[in-house]
C-alpha cells in the first residue's frame, strides 16, 4: 500500500492499493468508528455520487455499502445526473435537504464516490450542511485521483464562472483503488492524464518519464507534488497558485464551450497556450511549449482554436486568480520548473492573443 500524509488545518491519510474499495470500511472506521465517543447511536454516511458511478460502485449490493453496512454504519446514497451541469447551488441545496430530512447530523458523514464534480460538490456540501460534517474522498476518475482528491477545495459552477463559490474543506481520509481505472475510456484518461503532466512541469519533470511505469505511480508523484503545494500553502495565498498553470485559460475555454471541453483537454490547452505567449514575451528562461506540444501530439490532444481572444479574455476575467485590476498568470520558466506574474486584466486579451497566434503557426 502506498501512503501519503497531509498536513494540513486536518492531518489526513491518502491511502493507495488495489482492492482498496472492497476494504474501504475498514480504514474508514479507523478514522470515523461506527458509533461516536460516547453514544451507542450508529453513525450514518451518505455516499453521494453520480448515477453513472452508482451503477458501477453504490448500489446496495456492491463492496463498499456491504462493508460499510457490515461494520455497523447506517448508510444512505444521493445520486445526482452525471457531468459539470450538475455543480451548481441548487444540487448542493439538494443534497443538504436529503441530510436534513433524513436527520443527518454533525457526527455523521459524507463519501463523495466519483471523479472531480462529485468531490468538488460532495466536499461543498459537506463543508455547509451544519456548518461543516467529516467527508472521505473515493475518487474513481484519473483526475481526481491525481488532483482533485486533495487540498480541500471545494466548490460550485455559476454562470459567471467555474467553481466562484466554495470553501476549503479537508477531506479526514482518502482512499484511491487503482482498478477503478479500467473502468474509463480512453478521453476520460487523457483528461486526468493533462493534470499529471501538470504536476510535472510545476515541479517535477521526472514525472512525465514515470507516465510510462503505469498511470498509479505517475498520478501518486503528481499527489506528492500536490501535497508539498498544499502543506505550504493551504490557502492559496501564494505557492498553490502553481497549480493553477493552465487553467486560467482553461477555465475560459470550458466556460465558452459551456462545459462540453473536458477539464484535462482545457487545462492542456491552457498550457501550451500560456507558454506559447510567455515566450513571446520573453519571459521564459528555457522555452517548453516544444515539450508541451510533443505531449499534446503524442496522446493526440485537439487543440481549440475556434474561440477569439476577445472571447476568452472576458471568460478569464472573472476567474477566482484575478485579484483588482490584476490577474496570476502561472507560466513555465523552464521544463519541471513554473513562475507567476500578475498582469493586468487589461493585457490578457493581447496575452491569450498571442499565444492564439502563435499555436496556429504551429498547427
Amino acid at each position: 500500500m502506498q501512503k501519503l500524509t497531509v498536513l494540513t488545518s486536518r492531518t489526513y491519510d491518502v491511502l493507495m492499493e488495489e482492492g482498496l474499495l472492497a476494504s474501504a470500511a475498514d480504514y474508514i472506521a479507523k478514522v470515523l468508528p461506527p458509533s461516536p465517543a460516547g453514544s451507542a447511536a450508529k453513525r450514518k454516511c451518505c455516499i453521494i455520487c453520480d448515477r453513472t458511478v452508482y451503477e458501477l460502485y453504490g448500489k446496495t449490493e456492491k463492496s463498499l455499502q456491504q462493508g460499510l453496512l457490515a461494520a455497523g454504519y447506517e448508510v444512505g446514497y444521493y445520486a445526482f445526473p452525471p457531468g459539470e451541469g450538475s455543480k451548481t447551488m441548487n444540487a448542493a441545496a439538494g443534497i443538504c435537504r436529503f441530510m436534513a430530512e433524513h436527520r443527518f447530523t454533525r457526527e455523521d458523514f459524507i463519501i463523495a464516490l466519483g471523479g472531480g464534480v462529485c468531490g468538488d460538490l460532495a466536499g461543498f456540501a459537506a463543508s455547509i450542511y451544519m456548518r461543516g460534517v467529516p467527508f472521505v474522498q473515493i475518487p474513481t476518475t484519473l483526475l481526481a485521483i491525481a488532483d482533485s482528491s486533495i487540498g480541500g477545495k471545494t466548490g460550485v459552477n455559476t454562470e459567471a464562472g467555474k467553481n466562484m463559490i466554495g470553501t476549503f474543506w479537508q477531506p479526514h481520509l482518502v482512499l484511491i483503488d487503482p482498478k477503478v481505472l479500467e473502468t474509463l475510456d480512453h478521453d476520460q484518461l487523457l483528461n486526468g492524464l493533462a493534470e499529471i503532466i501538470k504536476a510535472g512541469f510545476i515541479a517535477d519533470g521526472t514525472i512525465l518519464d514515470a507516465i510510462s511505469e503505469g498511470l498509479p505511480e505517475a498520478a501518486f508523484r503528481a499527489l506528492q507534488v500536490k501535497k508539498a503545494i498544499v502543506e505550504e500553502d493551504e490557502r492559496e495565498s501564494g505557492r498553490r497558485r502553481l497549480l493553477n498553470f493552465g487553467h486560467t485559460i482553461g477555465h475560459a475555454l470550458e466556460k465558452c464551450s459551456d462545459y462540453s471541453i473536458p477539464h484535462g483537454n482545457a487545462v492542456m490547452n491552457g498550457m501550451f497556450l500560456t507558454a506559447l505567449a510567455a515566450e513571446d514575451l520573453g519571459w521564459c528562461s528555457v522555452p517548453s511549449s516544444n515539450l508541451i506540444r510533443n505531449v499534446i501530439d503524442a496522446f493526440a490532444y485537439p487543440i481549440y482554436t475556434d474561440y477569439t481572444a476577445a472571447q476568452l479574455a472576458e471568460a478569464a476575467a472573472n476567474d477566482k486568480k484575478r485579484a483588482s485590476d490584476n490577474i496570476v498568470i502561472v507560466y513555465p520558466d523552464r521544463p519541471g520548473y513554473c513562475a507567476m506574474r500578475e498582469l493586468p486584466v487589461s493585457e490578457l486579451e493581447d496575452f491569450i492573443s498571442k499565444g492564439l497566434a502563435k499555436a496556429a503557426g504551429t498547427a
